[in-house]
Order: C-alpha cells, then sequence, then structure tokens
C-alpha cells in the first residue's frame, strides 16, 4: 500500500466518524517556542490549553514534521528521520478512551477491502501506563487483545505532557511484532526494534504542575473536560505495510535512494557506509524539499540553519558517493513527482522550490572543495602537534568563510578521530555578534558613553512618544551632551544631544527614519535636530545644533516636527507594507522582510529570494500596489497582545523579539503587520509608487528600490520627457522605440566590427616589413618596435605573434613590439622553440622592459605581455630588450 494511499484511507476514516479533516498546518511553526513543526498535534495546541475554541468537536489531520535532534542517527536505524508525517486524531471533550481505542483498533484491524489497513490482530502489542487500569480492561475486554500481549510501562515511555504546567495523562501505544529476524521475543517492554511502534494514545485527564523533568512532576487536578490526541507514524505503517526492512525503503523515500545510486553509480544494499549515505542523501532531499515549499530558505539562523545544515549535508554524502557533478536538480525533481501526489502545492510551486534548492547547491559546490582541504591540513597540524581537538579557530574559519555549518565540521573531525573545541567555536561567533552589535551601537550613538543615556532613563524615566497623534507639543529637557558629555548647558553653535520627557520626534527605527525638526525654549534659544535615537531602550535622543541662545537642563521646551518630512516618510513606509504584502502574494511566504529604510519620498525593502525577480513578476507587484492605493483602504493601527496580533494574521518576522503587548497597523483587507512606525491615514495619500528596479545585495537577500508621491511623479515627468526626446530623434512613436533602437545599435555593433576588421589587417600589413628590420644580435633575429599608439592589447599580440610565425623555425627569434595605449605604454614579446633552447624567455624579457617602464609583466616563456607608467620610456625599454637578449644568447 502506498504512502499516498495510507494517507487517504486515514482521512477518510475519520472523515466518516464524524471528524473534521483539518489540511496540514505549514512546517514553519505559528508558536514562538518551536523553529518547526515537530509533532502532530502542534497545531491544536491551542485548543488543549484552553486559548482557542476548537472549531468542531473531532478533528483529524495527516500533519507535516520535522525534528532534528537525532540527525546523526539518520540512515543508522531504521526508525530515524528528519521528515515525518504524524497522522491524528483528536477528539475535544467528546469520545475518550473507549472511542480512541476502538476506532485505532477497527482502523488497522479492519481488511483492505473495507477501508482498513489490514493488520494481523495476532501481531500487535499494547502498552499502557503502570496504574492505568481502565485502558487496560478496554484492550482486554472490549477489543479482546490477550492479557500477554498487553504490557504496563512508567511515566517515562506512557505518560505524556508538553513539559510545563498544563493538560498531561496517561498513553497507550500500539505496537506491531516484526517477528525473530529482528530480535528476542517478550514484547516492546523488552526490544522496542522488534516490536516497532506505530500508534500512540493520549488520554489527556490531568493537569500537572511544575516539575524537574519529564518524570519528576506533580500532579494537580482532573481537567474540566477530558481530551484525546493521537499520533501513527505514516512512515513506520508504510514501512510494514510495504514490506521493506526500514523506512528509508519505503515508496517516498526508495525512489530517491534509486536515483542517488543511478547518479553515482554505487548500488544500494553492497556497503554498509555508502548505505547509509545514500538514505542520508533521501532523507534529507525529501526534508528539504518540504522545508522550502513551506517557505523556509537556506540561512545561518533559526529555520534558515536548519535547511542549510541537512542540505549541505546530503550534498557532501553524494560527494562521498563518488557524485561529481550537480545532483540535487536531479533529486529534487524525484521528490516533487512523489511527494506531489500527497502534497500537489510542491507541483505548483516547483519552479521555486528547485530555483531555491540549486542556489544553495552552487553555493555550497563554490566552497565544499577549499574547505575540506582546510578542514584536511587543520586535522593534519592538529595530529603533528599529538593533539586530538580541532581549534575553535579553525572550525570558526570554515563557517564563516567556508560556509561551513559547525554540525557539518564536528560530523567531519570526527570521521578522523577528532573532537571540535565547540566552546572556542562559539566564543568566537559570540565576539563576532558582540562587534557587529557594538558597530551598529557606535552608529547610532556617535561613540558617546551608553552610561550618561542610562543614568538619564534612571532618573527621569522613558520618552513618551506623542508622535503617532501629534507633531508638536511642550516637553521639558531631562537631560543634554555637549559633544558626547553630560553638561548641565550648551551655548550658541554647540553640538548637543537632547533629552525630553515626552517628544512627537520619531527616533529612528524600524526601517523608518529619525524626523527632523525643532526645539525651542522659552528663553527663545533655538535647537535645530538633524536625527533622533534610541541608544538605550525607551530613551529618545534628539542630536542637532544650538542655532540661538543657552540650553539648559530642566528647561521647558516647545518641540516641532518637519511636518512636511514626517508626511513623505509615512507615506514611503505605508508604500513599503503594501511592497511586503504584493510581494509575497506573488512569490510566497519566502519573500519575508529582511531589512527596509524608509525616507522622504523613496524607500528600499529588502527581502528573501534565492533569485532575481523577474520583470514581469515585478510589473504585477506594482500594478497591485497602484490597485490597491485607488481603493482608498483605510490605514489603522491597534495595539494589542501578541498573541491576539498572531491569530489575527499579522506577519510577526520569526527571531525578533516582541513584547507582551505591540502595534499593529492594518492597511484594509490587503496588509497586516507588526509595527510601531508611522503612517499614512488612507492609501490614497500615497498618489503613487514607482519600483525603480530589484537587485542582489547577497546570498538569498534581494532590494527593491522605489519611489511615492511627488519623487514618483517627478521621475515619471523625467521619463516621459526622455522618451520624447528619442521620439523626435528616431522619428518613431514611444512604442516603436526598443525596435528602432534596437536596429540602430545593431547598425553601430556592425560598424564597429568592421573598424575594428580594417583596423587590424593594417596594423598587420606591417608585419613584413617588421621582419626585414630584423637584427641579428650574437645569432638571435631580433626584431623590436614602436607601432602606432591607439593598438589594442590584442592587436599587438596578433603582430607579434604573426611576425614571429614569418620567421623561419630554425633560427632563434625574439619579437619585442611596443605602444602606447590610453596613455600608457604596452609591452608584447614573444619567443621561438629555438629562442628559448638558447636560454631567452620571453616571461623574463617583459619583466625587464616594464620595469624600465615603470610597470610590471609577466607570462610564459613563449609569449608574455606588460606594461608601465611612462610612454617616454619605450626607446629606453628597447635597448634593455636587447642588452638582454645579447647577455643571454
Amino acid at each position: 500500500m502506498e504512502s499516498a494511499e495510507i494517507r487517504r484511507r486515514w482521512l477518510s476514516f475519520f472523515e466518516e466518524r464524524g471528524h473534521t479533516v483539518v489540511p496540514s498546518a505549514s512546517l514553519i511553526a505559528d508558536d514562538p517556542t518551536l523553529l518547526l513543526v515537530n509533532a502532530g498535534m502542534v497545531p491544536f495546541k491551542p485548543y488543549f490549553l484552553g486559548e482557542t475554541k476548537p472549531p468542531a468537536p473531532r478533528a483529524t489531520s495527516v500533519q507535516k514534521c520535522v525534528r532534528t535532534p537525532d540527525i546523526e542517527e539518520v540512515g543508522k536505524t531504521t526508525r530515524h528521520g528528519t521528515f515525518f508525517q504524524m497522522c491524528g486524531n483528536f477528539s475535544f471533550g467528546d469520545y475518550f478512551k473507549e472511542g480512541a481505542i476502538k476506532y485505532a483498533w477497527e482502523l488497522l484491524t479492519g481488511s483492505v477491502a473495507d477501508g482498513g489497513y489490514g493488520l494481523e490482530p495476532e501481531k500487535l502489542w499494547i502498552t499502557v501506563y503502570l496504574d492505568d487500569d481502565e485502558a487496560e480492561r478496554i484492550w482486554r475486554e472490549v477489543v479482546g487483545v490477550p492479557a500477554e500481549r498487553i504490557q504496563r510501562l512508567g511515566k517515562k515511555d506512557n505518560f505524556w505532557s508538553m513539559g510545563v504546567p498544563g493538560p498531561c495523562g496517561p498513553c497507550s501505544e500500539i505496537n506491531y511484532d516484526r517477528g525473530p529476524a529482528f530480535g528476542v521475543e517478550g514484547g516492546p517492554a523488552v526490544n522496542d526494534e522488534r516490536y516497532v511502534e506505530i500508534w500512540n494514545l493520549v488520554f489527556m485527564q490531568y493537569e500537572r504542575g511544575e516539575g524537574t523533568s519529564k518524570e519528576d512532576f506533580e500532579i494537580v487536578g482532573d481537567l474540566p473536560s477530558r481530551n484525546i490526541d493521537t499520533g501513527l507514524g505514516l512512515e513506520r505503517l508504510a514501512m510494514i505495510l510495504q514490506g521493506v526492512q526500514n523506512m528509508y525503503e519505503t515508496d517516498t523515500l526508495r525512489v530517491v535512494i534509486d536515483k542517488a545510486t543511478e547518479l553515482t553509480g554505487v548500488r544500494y544494499g553492497e556497503n554498509h557506509d555508502s548505505d547509509v549515505s545514500l538514505r542520508v542523501v533521501a532523507d534529507h532531499l525529501r526534508t528539504s524539499v518540504m522545508l522550502i515549499g513551506d517557505g523556509v530558505t537556506p540561512g545561518n539562523e533559526g529555520r534558515g540553519y536548519v535547511l542549510r545544515r541537512i542540505m549541505r549535508r546530503a550534498i557532501r554524502n553524494m560527494r562521498l558517493l563518488g557524485a561529481t557533478d550537480p545532483v540535487v536538480a536531479a533529486l529534487v525533481d524525484v521528490v516533487v513527482k512523489t511527494m506531489g501526489q500527497q502534497y500537489p502545492e510542491l507541483e505548483t510551486d516547483r519552479k521555486r522550490i528547485e530555483s531555491v534548492a540549486l542556489a544553495e547547491e552552487v553555493r555550497f559546490l563554490k566552497t565544499l572543495n577549499a574547505g575540506t582541504n582546510v578542514l584536511d591540513g587543520a586535522v593534519t597540524e592538529a595530529r603533528s602537534a599529538g593533539s586530538k581537538v580541532l581549534s575553535g579557530d579553525k572550525a570558526f574559519l570554515l563557517h564563516d568563510t567556508w560556509g561551513f555549518p559547525i554540525d557539518l565540521t564536528l560530523e567531519m573531525a570526527a570521521e578522523q578521530g577528532l573532537t571540535v573545541d565547540e566552546d572556542g567555536f562559539r566564543r568566537l561567533m559570540k565576539e563576532q555578534r558582540e562587534r557587529a552589535k557594538a558597530d551598529a551601537r557606535a552608529k547610532k550613538t556617535g561613540h558617546a558613553d551608553l552610561s550618561a543615556y542610562r543614568e538619564v532613563a534612571d532618573t527621569s524615566g522613558t520618552t513618551e512618544f506623542t508622535g503617532y497623534g501629534h507633531t508638536e507639543g511642550e516637553s521639558t529637557i531631562v537631560g543634554l551632551l555637549v559633544d558626547g558629555v553630560p553638561s548641565p548647558a550648551a551655548s550658541e553653535g554647540d553640538e548637543v544631544e537632547v533629552v525630553l520627557d515626552r517628544t512627537p520626534f520619531y527616533a529612528e527605527g524600524g526601517g523608518q527614519l529619525a524626523d527632523q525638526g525643532r526645539i525651542k525654549l522659552d528663553t527663545g534659544a533655538v535647537i535645530e535636530i538633524r536625527d533622533v535615537q534610541q541608544p538605550v531602550p525607551g530613551v529618545s535622543v534628539h542630536k542637532g545644533s544650538v542655532q540661538v541662545g543657552e540650553v539648559t537642563v530642566g528647561a521647558s521646551a516647545y518641540t516641532a516636527i518637519d511636518v512636511k518630512r514626517r508626511r513623505a516618510i509615512a507615506r514611503a513606509h505605508s508604500a513599503t507594507h503594501l511592497t511586503h504584502q504584493a510581494l509575497r502574494d506573488a512569490l510566497g511566504p519566502t519573500a519575508a522582510q529582511a531589512g527596509s529604510e524608509n525616507s522622504p519620498g523613496r524607500f528600499r525593502f529588502d527581502f528573501g529570494s534565492p533569485a532575481a525577480v523577474p520583470g514581469t513578476v515585478l510589473t504585477d507587484v506594482e500594478q497591485k500596489i497602484n490597485e490597491v492605493l485607488a481603493r482608498e483602504l483605510d490605514v489603522q493601527a491597534e495595539v494589542m497582545s501578541i498573541d491576539e496580533a498572531k491569530k489575527q494574521g499579522a506577519i510577526a518576522e520569526f527571531g525578533e523579539k516582541y513584547g507582551e503587548r505591540v502595534r499593529v497597523v492594518t492597511i484594509g483587507d490587503f496588509s497586516k503587520e507588526l509595527c510601531g512606525g508611522t503612517h499614512v491615514h488612507n492609501t490614497a495619500q500615497l498618489g503613487l509608487v514607482k519600483l525603480l528596479g530589484e537587485s542582489s545585495i547577497g546570498s538569498g537577500v534581494r532590494r527593491i528600490e522605489a519611489l511615492v508621491g511627488v519623487d514618483a511623479y517627478n521621475f515619471l515627468a523625467k521619463e516621459h520627457t526622455v522618451v520624447a526626446q528619442l521620439q523626435e530623434l528616431v522619428k518613431g512613436r514611444s512604442e516603436e522605440l526598443p525596435e528602432k533602437i534596437a536596429a540602430m545599435l545593431g547598425k553601430l555593433k556592425d560598424a564597429e566590427k568592421e573598424i575594428e576588421k580594417f583596423r587590424a589587417e593594417k596594423v598587420l600589413q606591417a608585419a613584413a616589413g617588421l621582419v626585414e628590420s630584423a637584427k641579428d644580435v650574437r645569432g638571435i633575429a631580433l626584431v623590436t618596435g614602436q607601432v602606432p599608439d591607439g593598438t589594442s592589447a590584442d592587436d599587438l599580440r596578433k603582430l607579434v605573434l604573426d611576425v614571429r610565425g614569418r620567421i623561419p623555425g630554425d633560427r632563434p627569434a625574439v619579437v619585442a613590439l611596443f605602444t602606447t595605449a590610453n596613455g600608457r605604454p604596452l609591452t608584447v614579446i614573444a619567443t621561438n622553440e629555438a629562442a628559448r633552447g638558447r636560454g631567452l624567455k620571453a616571461g623574463e624579457l617583459v619583466r625587464t622592459a616594464a620595469k624600465t617602464l615603470g610597470g610590471g609583466g609577466g607570462g610564459k616563456p613563449d609569449v608574455a605581455q606588460g606594461g608601465g607608467q611612462n610612454p617616454a620610456a619605450i626607446g629606453d625599454a628597447i635597448d634593455a630588450v636587447e642588452r638582454l637578449v645579447g647577455e643571454t644568447a
């Protein structure tokens, strides 16, 4: 029975029995405590915790899961895999133990013809929790399982909790006896390799308290509503139903192994080590495809690191198996075809998945060989020193320069009998991060002592921001720094940093540039504000200069921002949100924000993408944005809990730290993001958005630059003027311009080729005369001379080789010609075989000539090229070459 059929039967069985079918959630967990969904019940946690009312009393799903703690065991055991599918049925206060047990037995042992899996009842063994007499009785009396095939196990094996205070309860596991070939008899309590767990039934009936471990916690009482959470491992059941030895030989993985053997020529089943590598490749490539399909892209942090690690591990194992060419495309194709039967979106999104995977392979292959050589050298160095430890700095070098995830270095070092100084590696990583943070802080604070700002925060509290609703207002100066040093007062002309108790000035953050404006004191003093930063959380520091009068701490002030600038920035910020959403709609969740800058009338937006965004897609994105502007959608901001924001679908980037309360900016029904910036009130206020283009700013990160409002209009107006001028020049309509200009450029290119051909022929015409001018220097035919200025290096080389070819091969010859190109002297020197037999090498002759010209050069013994700075020294260079020929010959 194929995996797709196992999945179909599961969902059909429970749907027929009143369960709501819930599609698999994305592998990207909607849970700040998880990188990835690692269990079938994860999407249902809010229901079990009572945070959200379940949509129905009964539900069923087949959930995609990724789990990597045992990644080193992948390929070595029959059961460990990084990706798996968990079939689950759930009851929220509906049926309980008897219902769950009867459903499980019916589906497992029911005939294939009746929609079941057809397992032999006598091969199923049951485990229950130590004191769960109720479950044991149901299995024995209601279902009819013999008492000798029911075993009781402790908390470690048969009691479930989330690891924190909350729901918990005993569980009952169904195990399949694979027979004597897999070990001794005695049931799952004795041998879990022979008796494989296939289904776990969790009976949530208690509430647990605090504890120190999985087994050490207190039961504080009964739950008001008892729930059921079960999980059947699809891959394990497939292993049994398909009659194979391990999960890697099931249908969805065996085809990947077969493709890997085809690419490498290695046969599966002949060698333990190569079998392990083939299994690793199959498992990791499938996991990679599923992760990319759900929007994960390779990176050095979080989910991106998980993907990068398993992809690079798979690629390296293909190299160990003997692959020399890129292999990812072929392997991804097989995975998409196979898993696409269960998840059709993989076929729909095939191009993007392939693009992300191939880009990562290209990146890794560029550094794999060099990095491996570095590692081999480090291993040799360690052994020579009598050490069995690879130093932390070498591991850091491999990570930082050659893109080796630390886990890959650990694995490769272990293969050669070495451990790695992980503490040293992590110390260097920490230092690197701290340097980066210090650089960012220095930019914001101008290297001022942060203790001064902290002191202001301690004595006067944080700065209240009033800028969402006001552009001016009354304030009090609570802190003052002059040239980075705390001061009680400042005079006209001083550069100052001012801290206010409340301010309408927006401090740079979240990609939005700071406000500018003025602070006026009751005394008549005026401070021109150029920048606002928050060097310590909650303290806004206004940077500027005193224009008039004296400023003192404690003085009352009136603040006013540059409203025109603020509005232009607000338009840019709202346009950024629209661009983000439009890109996600076009490219999927991989187009997640990676940075931005919102400045007056323009913005830049950085986002994840493995390849350039096609021009047609960019055009569609721009059109969609401007259509939203025309819809005149209201822009609203609301403060709410982080949980409520996520429930509403607000975009919150993983890895960002959010407080309990967050600000959510909503643009009609189009966009919803967590954001602390300032925005327009209605999309119509943006007027126009013009995307100027996109480019790469790093591995897997692209940047869009755009104009907003009047700036966008001015740009298009200039473009229109240029188009009108071109129309006049080529005497054609605007739509004819591309064709007409292309034709003109084609003619120009043809003309340039003709000119180049004529010039080359003219240069080569001089060859015969140069041969006749050959000088005999101690039996060497020496041809020297200066050809017309402007001769290209390529033409000079052709001429030298042509002259050399006209001299009889048995006569030793040296040809050294010079020219001046772009004001700089250039030389090409060639020798024939007979001359080289006399010790004359073109490279040495060029170095002598180039030195005289004030430059350098080099090349092979038969032909070399050089240049310099002083065209007036060409005559001296010719003399130097002649002297060296005479001395050497």
